[in-house]
């Protein structure tokens, strides 16, 4: 019998224990957790384009079409703005009109240019967006070589006014429209056409205005390192839950001599409570405010001053102290929504220079008095 009492014991003990240690678990879970979000990373990249060229003539558009090449490297600052350098080059073309001639010459061109993630622009910046479209604009340094076909042609007889025989260096400026076709996290299908504006000496031939170069190319662009990173995850206590009311306790009847009149004050306080870095009212609050109007429709003397805040542990003092602002006045206005005059309320907000409660969550708040 006694071995038996001794093992109940022992097994209620452990059961009391378990239950103990399972409360105290659950306890480590009250708080949430808010996960971090994928953001915006600098990182470099390169591009590898081929395709073809056209420069400017009289003669017919496909006379003049020749191949072309470009190889760039890069780097993306912001989401909305990277800068690259790179060569491009190949081919170009020039013509004589009579009798007609045309004549091939080869260059190479150094670039330096800006780009404007337009799809960034206009649709907000996405890691996984398949489409993104971009713009660049920048100069480039010509040097053009091998022009001995259009030396033969003004050697034999017809002159070319702006004729160069060894090499020709030219300053252009270009401008131009792309995008990047996702295929992978780092692998981008790249099209893009440019045009290059160069001196009128570029294809050795006198026209008055300046010649011009288009590009269409296609490609590829790849991502080098880590192009996202994701912010740290931000905890916070969940709301407090309001302690039911106490049952009022039964008084004896006593009897008391007739009041004399007096000014009756009342007052009442309302916490209305935010999200984190918003300063809509939620549903789970409106019944506050409801509670509030009706309480100053009852007592018509009564005014009511709104303070908002915000928690210290999240965004700059400038920021928090705007936060707090637009709380207090979403508030007022949902107030105002429900009859209650303008001259009856008076807004206030502290920002976060001060923390009426402990936590971080009860912080983002409208402090309702009304008296």
């Amino acid at each position: 019998m006694k071995l038996r009492r001794d093992l109940t014991a022992l097994v209620l003990g452990l059961c009391v224990s378990g239950t103990a240690f399972a409360q105290t678990t659950d306890t480590s879970n009250l708080r949430i957790k808010e996960e971090g979000k994928t953001v915006f990373n600098p990182h470099w990249y390169m591009q590898v384009q081929a395709g073809a060229a056209f420069t400017k003539s009289e003669i017919k558009f496909g006379d003049m079409i020749s191949p072309a090449a470009a190889i760039y490297g890069g780097y993306q600052f912001t989401p909305l703005w990277g800068l690259r350098a790179g060569i491009s080059g190949w081919q170009a073309k020039g013509a004589w009109v009579c009798p007609q001639q045309i004549y091939d010459y080869n260059y190479l061109q150094g670039n330096i240019d800006a780009t404007l993630d337009l799809s960034a622009l206009f649709c907000r910046y996405n890691p996984d967006r398949v489409f993104n479209a971009y713009l660049f604009a920048g100069i480039g340094l010509n040097g053009a070589f091998n022009n001995d076909e259009a030396v033969a042609i003004n050697d034999a007889g017809n002159t070319l006014a702006y004729l160069w025989r060894d090499n020709k260096f030219n300053v252009a400026g270009r401008m131009g429209l792309g995008t990047n076709i996702r295929l992978s996290k780092r692998l981008y299908f790249n099209l893009e056409v440019n045009g290059n504006v160069l001196s009128d000496k570029f294809n050795s031939k006198k026209a008055g205005n300046a010649d011009w170069q288009f590009n269409a190319l296609a490609g590829f662009t790849i991502k080098f390192g880590k192009t996202t990173r994701k912010t740290e995850p931000v905890y916070y206590d969940p709301e407090p839950v309001p302690a039911p009311p106490a049952e009022p306790k039964e008084e004896p009847v006593v009897e008391q001599p007739a009041p004399q009149p007096v000014v009756e004050k009342v007052t009442t306080t309302e916490n209305v409570f935010f999200r984190i870095d918003s300063a809509t009212i939620r549903e789970s609050e409106q019944g506050k405010v409801d509670k509030l109007a009706a309480f100053m429709k009852e007592h018509a003397n009564c005014k009511v001053t709104i303070c908002g805040y915000a928690d210290k542990q999240t965004g700059t003092a400038d920021y928090n102290l705007q936060l707090s602002k637009k709380r207090a006045e979403a508030v007022a206005a949902a107030l105002k929504a429900q009859g209650i005059e303008a001259n009856r309320i008076t807004v206030d907000y502290k920002g976060d220079t001060e923390q009426p409660f402990d936590s971080a969550r009860q912080n983002r708040v409208s402090i309702c008095i009304a008296e």
